[in-house]
């Protein structure tokens, strides 16, 4: 979808649908044909509740008229939704051009949002049907507001796009996409240095963790790594992403249902990959060093066995316990390295455990950090972007709970009990000192419950990545370079 910004009021553009807003107490800001929606709000038809929708029609226009609810609630995740409800009518008209009337008053998060929630609701996924011939979204967007707000819709339409790829590479089938073709993929990226490893070189080098999981295929493992330089002065950051591409759970088989879905889970590997290439497209002033871990986890004669016993890059012993926690041993190889490579602060995303789903579902994806400032920075950006992290502990306890008997850690325990922490401790292992953040996404990796998604994978991450590099920029570059969008979410 093209997406446009405009100073025209919107009956002066040529979108042939125009979406009006207005808020609980207020009237519409601009009425069309002789007070034509002021009508439609006194009869009842058009109501001020947040979500209703009206349509008119005025001027040779549809004008969708959408309850956006008390102003002080509406923030940019609320935009994002008003916006997935008028297009999902917008489409259902057959609109072909649609253009917001920006809300006055409201600030950056608000204008992001629009875009985000209008080009999320829009992505369809239909590489493997025939073409549609009827309710296309609409080809184009428009945003009308008094001000020039072209910066900030070029950068939401940006990052949104991102997101929507990532989508695409969630959605994609494991036979379509194993390790070596997420990796061209990346290699694909503009402006990003991308080098791939294959099996051999990350066996030579040392990961026998990363090894291990991706013995039991046929399809070689990848190690994709990913270097953005901003021409940015702040720390340097890595992000590091699971990007299994199909798992079995190995040995340790997962029942049948529902396995078609870990497709999903190389979510976090393609959150980060369309992270990194969104800021190399916006030309943001940071550095980025990105580590992805492809491969898959099959069973077969080749496959690491429960009771062996694997070195990690930095020299940790590991038992596996159960070969359907491998999510862990790829990012333990893959945080050493980073850490290696001179990253000052870390961040690995990854659909990690069943235990935050039951704990957070998909509102919120779980959040470990060993650095209080670094979490919160985390969290801030949550809030900002929607895609929102929740804070759960870390304790000598849980730390406790991974130490080997055979080997000086167990990849799994055997108690049913704090899953994910035990596996954030089991990371933080190998984070070790660096400010870490490790974000579980397994409960909004796909089939997340928002107006703006249809089922399949959301791309989550990819935002909230965005928004943390930025927000380490601006920090690093102390009081004058910081900003604050000015709704304040």
């Amino acid at each position: 979808m093209l997406v446009q910004a405009t100073t025209e009021v919107p009956l002066r553009t040529d979108a042939d649908t125009v979406v009006a807003g207005v808020f609980e107490g207020e009237e519409v800001a601009h009425d069309v044909s002789d007070g034509l929606l002021g009508g439609l709000l006194a009869s009842g038809e058009a109501r001020r509740d947040f979500k209703h929708l009206a349509v008119a029609h005025a001027d040779g226009r549809r004008v969708i008229l959408v309850g956006l609810g008390p102003r002080g609630s509406f923030d940019g995740e609320r935009a994002r939704v008003a916006a997935a409800v008028a297009a999902g009518r917008a489409q259902e008209l057959s609109a072909r051009t649609l253009c917001w009337e920006v809300p006055h008053r409201v600030g950056d998060g608000v204008v992001a949002g629009l875009v985000e929630g209008t080009l999320l609701h829009a992505y369809r996924f239909e590489r493997y049907k025939p073409p549609a011939d009827k309710d296309r979204p609409a080809a184009r967007l428009i945003l009308s507001a008094h001000h020039d707000i072209a910066d900030g819709v070029r950068r939401a339409a940006t990052i949104t796009a991102a997101q929507n790829r990532a989508r695409d590479l969630a959605n994609t089938p494991g036979n379509d996409l194993p390790p070596e073709r997420l990796a061209a993929h990346a290699q694909r990226l503009e402006g990003v240095n991308v080098e791939v490893w294959d099996e051999e070189e990350i066996g030579r080098a040392g990961m026998g963790a990363f090894a291990a999981v991706a013995q039991g295929s046929g399809q070689d493992a990848r190690l994709i790594r990913l270097q953005y330089d901003g021409r940015a002065d702040g720390p340097r950051l890595g992000l590091i992403g699971k990007a299994v591409t199909f798992d079995s759970g190995g040995l340790s088989l997962k029942p049948a249902a529902k396995m078609d879905e870990m497709k999903f889970d190389m979510s976090g590997g393609a959150a980060v990959i369309e992270a990194i290439g969104a800021l190399a497209q916006l030309d943001a002033p940071v550095r980025v060093l990105g580590v992805v871990g492809a491969t898959e986890n099959l069973p077969s004669g080749a496959s690491v066995k429960p009771g062996d016993i694997v070195r990690a890059l930095d020299g940790t012993t590991i038992e596996v316990i159960n070969t359907d926690a491998e999510g862990r041993l790829v990012l333990a190889d893959c945080i050493s390295y980073a850490r290696r490579e001179g990253c000052e602060r870390l961040i690995d995303i990854a659909t990690l455990t069943g235990g935050i789903v039951v704990a957070l579902g998909s509102t919120y994806a779980g959040l470990m950090s060993n650095d209080d400032e670094w979490a919160q920075q985390v969290a801030s950006s949550g809030v900002d972007t929607g895609e929102l992290v929740w804070r759960m502990p870390l304790h000598d306890e849980y730390a406790g709970m991974i130490e080997g008997t055979y080997a000086q850690l167990v990849n799994a325990t055997e108690r049913r009990e704090a899953t994910a922490l035990t596996a954030a401790e089991f990371l933080h292992h190998f984070a070790a000192d660096t400010p870490w953040a490790h974000i579980d996404i397994a409960g909004c990796a796909w089939d997340a419950h928002r107006d703006y998604f249809d089922r399949g994978g959301t791309g989550f991450g990819v935002r909230l990545l965005v928004d943390i590099a930025l927000r380490a920029a601006r920090q690093a570059k102390g009081p004058k370079g910081s900003r604050q969008t000015s709704d304040g979410i």
